[in-house]
């Protein structure tokens, strides 16, 4: 009977882990997906009440952001308005170009895997999505569309973060 439990939780755990790579028909496309508040070296999650800035960024099929260089100044919390112009699903995920690079490795490795932070907001064809974020660090940053073929086809932009005298 041990046993019995042993390979029914082996299989959902193996069943949830699965779940939460697929990425299927995309259920999540054009959301602003809440997460956890995490800090990281480009920002924290922001919230609605606290938007300074409104920005709109198109993608589309030719593997292209526009506009693709952005300027904020630390502190700025900015409603990332997400629309997608293609006939593809695209995504917007901010980040250091380390932590793109090795996410856009993984995504080659599993095309089909699920990724959701609120640094992230996925949208498809011809749809509009947003995310929230909160540039509270100065540096300069990036910014890609991770599906598998999309970074290395040059859908990537940059972020630059002035500090504020404080």
């Amino acid at each position: 009977m041990k046993k019995f439990h042993f390979v029914v939780a082996a299989i959902l755990t193996l069943g949830a882990s699965t779940a939460a790579i697929a990425h299927g028909e995309d259920p999540h496309a054009g959301k602003t997906m809440p997460g956890p508040k995490e800090q990281k070296a480009w920002g924290i999650a922001g919230d609605t009440k606290s938007v300074t800035r409104t920005v709109t960024l198109t993608m589309d099929d030719n593997m292209r952001f526009t506009p693709d260089k952005l300027s904020f100044k630390q502190g700025e919390t900015v409603h990332f308005v997400i629309r997608n112009k293609g006939k593809l699903l695209h995504e917007l995920v901010i980040g250091t170009q380390k932590e793109l690079d090795e996410h856009a490795a993984m995504m080659l490795k599993f095309p089909a895997m699920e990724h959701d932070e609120p640094y992230m907001a996925h949208v498809s064809a011809g749809k509009t999505g947003g995310l929230i974020w909160t540039f509270n660090r100065p540096g300069e940053f990036d910014f890609a569309c991770l599906i598998a073929g999309h970074y290395q086809a040059g859908m990537v932009g940059k972020i630059s973060v002035a500090a504020v005298a404080r």
